[in-house]
């Protein structure tokens, strides 16, 4: 196979295959060439991954050694992604009754999807994660994408149980906007005993939901390492009762009346300038 040739059967081994470790024998028996020249190869794609801010490849040496992509989005790529997105949603059209945000839309554009997912997955490269949870039904894109590029299952919180599921775990919990209580229930066979999780959800007012979703993995003693959310709503009148997570986009001064909204990059830009 010609070098050009191996390039493009490189590139798209490792974009297809996130996060995973393979030693360099793998790609010597299946590009038909030499540990040398899948080394050179590999040299001009790191280069090129770097140059372009899609990430980098990781390369152990030793008995084990071998190489994995790790999928990570320059930070000013990300701000630009986020503003595009602020832009798109400052239109007043889009306020609904409550003080919420059509955002279908978005969510529904498998682009947009895939690249909030690698904006994400690219503030979390860092992180032990072993599962994205999110709670259905609109989160559940966001968490695959996100899933995707850091190359782990998906787990969903359901709000009531399934016979297709088996036995499951359920609590009640307060739902910080509405003040009901509400229920969410996680079959016992989709997440195992302290994973690390990191959960993705496409909205937060208050945080009730979020903290229900904390409180029910605690029945499985699980570790949560990251929150991601899409949109949160800057309202002094609630008391936010989530603290560390990672929002893309912030929501205030919502005019029903005067049909009037502000929209402006979340936290992740303060985040990433502390960094």
């Amino acid at each position: 196979m010609k070098r050009s040739n191996r390039l493009v059967a490189l590139t798209n081994y490792f974009l297809e295959n996130p996060r995973l470790h393979k030693q360099l024998p793998y790609f010597v028996n299946r590009l038909e060439t030499t540990k040398a020249s899948v080394s050179e190869d590999m040299d001009i794609i790191d280069a090129v991954f770097r140059n372009e801010g899609l990430g980098y490849l990781q390369r152990t040496t030793g008995a084990g050694g071998g190489v994995k992509y790790i999928p990570e989005y320059l930070h000013e790529k990300s701000e630009a992604f986020i503003h595009e997105m602020c832009h798109q949603l400052a239109d007043p059209v889009r306020i609904l009754p409550g003080g919420y945000l059509y955002m279908s839309d978005l969510l529904g554009n498998p682009k947009t999807v895939r690249e909030i997912g690698r904006v994400f997955a690219s503030a979390f490269s860092q992180m032990e994660i072993d599962v994205v949870v999110t709670v259905a039904t609109k989160g559940i894109p966001l968490a695959y994408s996100v899933a995707s590029f850091l190359d782990v299952p998906v787990v969903i919180v359901r709000r009531d149980p399934k016979v297709t599921e088996g036995s499951s775990v359920s609590i009640n919990y307060v739902s910080g906007s509405s003040r009901k209580i509400q229920t969410m229930v996680l079959p016992k066979r989709s997440l195992e005993e302290g994973a690390n999780v990191c959960i993705i959800d496409d909205f937060m007012k208050a945080g009730g939901t979020i903290t229900g979703m904390i409180n029910l993995l605690e029945e499985f003693n699980a570790q949560v390492k990251a929150i991601g959310v899409l949109a949160e709503a800057d309202d002094e009148e609630e008391e936010r009762v989530v603290e560390n997570y990672t929002s893309l986009i912030k929501i205030s001064n919502v005019d029903l009346k005067a049909k009037s909204i502000e929209v402006h990059p979340g936290n992740f830009v303060e985040i990433g300038d502390r960094k």
